[in-house]
């Protein structure tokens, strides 16, 4: 195992130690923040009992909706202001504004636009990671050396010969800069929505169990959310590593 891992792990042990070691004596009310052993044996019940698997699926699908829509329109996007440097000098400041805002605000209309179903939250999640898209892939593609463009046009390529097999392999690793992060924006603002709304999905089901007042099943939630979307990452990191490979 890599020193790296074993880092890792014992962070989490510390972690870990520092909550109980700060719940157990009550130093902090165990209303508040229950113990570790509670919290994990609550997550086992939400396992067994079948509640937490449907709905971590149905964000996973969301996220994914959301991030397709992302990449196909962010592509799109920064392949036009690419092409149009015009464009791109005019509106890369004005984006990279809208990547600061909170975008979550915008659920009220979304909510009205596409009313309380899943089609929002894919939206939300859709347009809270389409920025970071348009911005890597503008920055990808103008990346790539002007004398493999001339080259690669001196023996009469056609420009969508060019995308193809030179302007999309050379940008792939800053394209997947934009990706993962987007994807990361598209899991939380899916998850926001959903707590928001009120409407399915891992969020509905951290906002249920406050509303029930059970603060350990809560606690187990809101961590199971947290590993889910350390994971997705992770995939998405080795994805982006075996692309390259192939």
């Amino acid at each position: 195992m890599r020193t790296s891992t074993l880092l890792s792990f014992a962070g989490i042990f510390v972690a870990v130690s520092a909550w109980h070691a700060t719940v157990a004596p009550g130093w902090v009310s165990g209303y508040i923040v229950p113990p570790p052993l509670e919290v994990w044996l609550e997550g086992v019940k939400l396992v067994r009992d079948g509640s937490i698997l449907p709905a971590f699926l149905l964000t996973l699908s969301q996220t994914m909706a959301a991030i397709a829509i992302a990449g196909a329109f962010g592509i799109v996007c920064g392949w036009i202001l690419y092409r149009h440097r015009i464009l791109g000098l005019a509106y890369e400041t004005w984006l990279g504004a809208l990547f600061s805002a909170p975008l979550i605000l915008f659920y009220p209309i979304l909510m009205v636009v596409f009313g309380r179903n899943p089609s929002a939250i894919v939206a939300m999640g859709a347009l809270a990671s389409l920025v970071p898209v348009i911005l890597q892939t503008r920055a990808g593609l103008l990346g790539v050396r002007p004398v493999l463009l001339s080259v690669a046009r001196s023996f009469n390529a056609s420009e969508a010969q060019v995308a193809r097999k030179l302007l999309i392999p050379a940008a792939l690793p800053t394209l997947f800069t934009g990706l993962r992060p987007g994807l990361i924006y598209a899991m939380i603002n899916v998850v926001a929505m959903a707590y928001l709304a009120n409407f399915g999905g891992l969020g509905f089901l951290v906002g249920e169990l406050y509303d029930r007042f059970d603060i350990p099943g809560m606690y187990a939630a809101a961590l199971f959310t947290i590993v889910m979307s350390a994971m997705v990452f992770w995939g998405a990191e080795r994805l982006e590593v075996w692309i390259q490979k192939t």
